[in-house]
């Protein structure tokens, strides 16, 4: 790491630069530049021997007559691995660096939340973070990379750094109050992000680049706040002291079991810090992926607990748009895939709860994103539907017709040759089935059902993970379970002992996820 001068055009008003050096997967060397006032990267001219030629970029023009004109004709840079880019041409020209030989594809999407501004509440939260970030990707990246050792995971393995507004000389200056930020177990989360594939030059660009984090629209029930980046590839959760204190103590059989199972569907973390300005209060948070960072649009969304008490979501109904989280009583499909598939993520569901159950983890929730095929929200779909007679005397056939659709509709066998699946719980081809009926209750999660039921069928892609797991059975839980009871079925509600809650789950995912035949 050194201090250079920035190049002709560089989008800061200061004169003095952090530069880092990162290799991307190709081997082209980039260097990422940062100052108090944001991030950029862009060539530094070399690459390793042998490397691959560097991938085409888009074309920019830069002909503008003033510093403000000059940065925002800067290109956003597109830093996905695969499957192309996502970013919306509307908001600048875009610099592809995915590693292909011609540039990737320029989309217009829908996006969760709003940009964090100015006169947003958190937006001097939101610029430690980043200054924060900043500071630990490059101070770990200046270390040689070694083996983990026990003390990596102890608790007290935390490092703190005093960010003053005029600059340390560890720290870059910047435009907020002093503040102080903590980066609790760095060595353990660098391997972490060398485990899931996520090299620091991306991870430090999708948080710390020009572009602002965005906020969700409301915070969760917990009362967390939740951030996205830009790109959508990662998830930024303000969390309480005592979730912080349970993932830091549940560290080593965490990393043990997603180095084990390449598979897992929990949560991938990618890092835990904490800042607290001059004073003002500490905020805790944890940085993970963010599991609909999809190419595909997701029309349902349903967070699964498998209990039933006050799991129906209040603005349920056929309008409801991909951004609204449903919930185990809002569910009206089960999902067919092919038995492969099928017993592939039951066997890791399995390992996942046995996992979070040894732990005395409790609460955690399957978090289901669906696409439609055709792009169309479920409730809308024009598919025609299928009595429960004629959808089991054609189940062998590989998709169901329709008569309302000019083409033919794709198994999951052409689904998989068209596109790998990178990772289970990623664009996972099923049969979406849907059950039609005068009652009111969930026909589908029940074992009743009726020869006057009627079925629609879609082809869908599914994103999936488990989420949540930062809750044990302690004795809030404990009371809660207790009061709960005396209004209804002790296993209907969602706080139970963790055995019991880990059977339940994935009893209940057995009747969501299907196979077909």
């Amino acid at each position: 790491m050194r201090r250079v001068a920035p190049a002709a055009g560089a989008p800061s008003p200061r004169d003095v630069y952090t530069r880092h050096f990162f290799t991307r997967s190709d081997g082209y060397v980039w260097a990422a530049y940062d100052s108090g006032a944001g991030a950029f990267a862009r060539p530094a001219g070399t690459r390793h021997p042998g490397a691959r030629k560097p991938p085409e970029r888009h074309r920019v023009d830069r002909n503008s007559s003033s510093p403000a004109e000059s940065s925002r004709a800067l290109p956003r840079i597109c830093i996905r691995e695969s499957d192309g880019c996502d970013v919306d041409e509307a908001e600048g020209p875009v610099l592809c660096l995915d590693g292909a030989d011609t540039p990737c594809s320029v989309r217009q999407r829908r996006r969760q939340g709003k940009t964090i501004s100015t006169d947003h509440k958190n937006y001097h939260l939101m610029l430690n973070l980043q200054l924060g970030i900043r500071h630990a990707v490059g101070k770990s990246a200046a270390k040689l990379m070694r083996p983990l050792k026990r003390a990596d995971f102890d608790p007290g393995e935390k490092f703190s750094t005093r960010f003053p507004p005029a600059g340390s000389k560890l720290t870059p200056p910047h435009q907020s109050s002093e503040f102080r930020w903590k980066d609790y177990c760095p060595m353990v989360f660098r391997h972490m992000m060398e485990l899931f594939a996520v090299s620091p030059a991306d991870y430090m660009l999708a948080i710390c680049g020009d572009d602002a984090l965005r906020g969700l629209s409301s915070p969760g029930k917990s009362g967390s706040f939740f951030y996205l980046t830009q790109d959508e590839r990662f998830m930024i959760k303000t969390v309480k002291k005592s979730e912080v204190k349970l993932l830091i103590r549940m560290l080593p059989s965490y990393y043990k079991h997603v180095r084990r199972y390449k598979s897992s569907l929990i949560t991938r973390f990618y890092g835990v810090h904490s800042v607290k300005p001059n004073g003002g209060q500490k905020v805790r948070f944890i940085v993970m992926g963010n599991l609909f960072c999809a190419e595909h649009r997701i029309h349902r969304r349903y967070d699964l607990k498998g209990s039933s008490y006050g799991r129906k979501s209040d603005k349920f109904g056929e309008d409801t748009d991909g951004e609204t989280t449903l919930k185990d009583l809002d569910l009206n499909f089960v999902f067919r895939m092919k038995q492969s598939r099928h017993k592939q993520l039951h066997e890791q569901l399995r390992r996942d709860c046995a996992f979070l159950e040894s732990e005395g983890i409790m609460d955690y929730s399957l978090l289901v994103g669906v696409h439609f095929r055709d792009d169309i929200p479920g409730s809308k779909v024009g598919l025609s539907t299928l009595t429960t007679s004629d959808l089991s005397a054609n189940m062998a056939s590989t998709c169901q017709g329709s008569v309302s659709m000019p083409k033919p509709c794709l198994s999951a066998k052409d689904l998989d040759h068209r596109k790998p699946l990178p990772r289970l719980g990623t664009r996972l081809p099923a049969r979406a089935e849907r059950r039609t009926s005068s009652s009111k209750t969930n026909s589908f999660l029940s074992s009743s059902g009726g020869s006057e039921n009627r079925v629609e069928a879609y082809d869908v892609l599914l994103y999936f993970g488990v989420i949540d797991i930062l809750r044990d059975y302690d004795i809030s839980k404990k009371l809660e379970h207790a009061y709960k009871s005396l209004q209804a079925d002790p296993g209907s509600i969602s706080a139970v002992d963790p055995r019991l809650y880990s059977q339940r789950f994935r009893d209940f995912m057995s009747r969501v996820f299907v196979k077909e035949g």
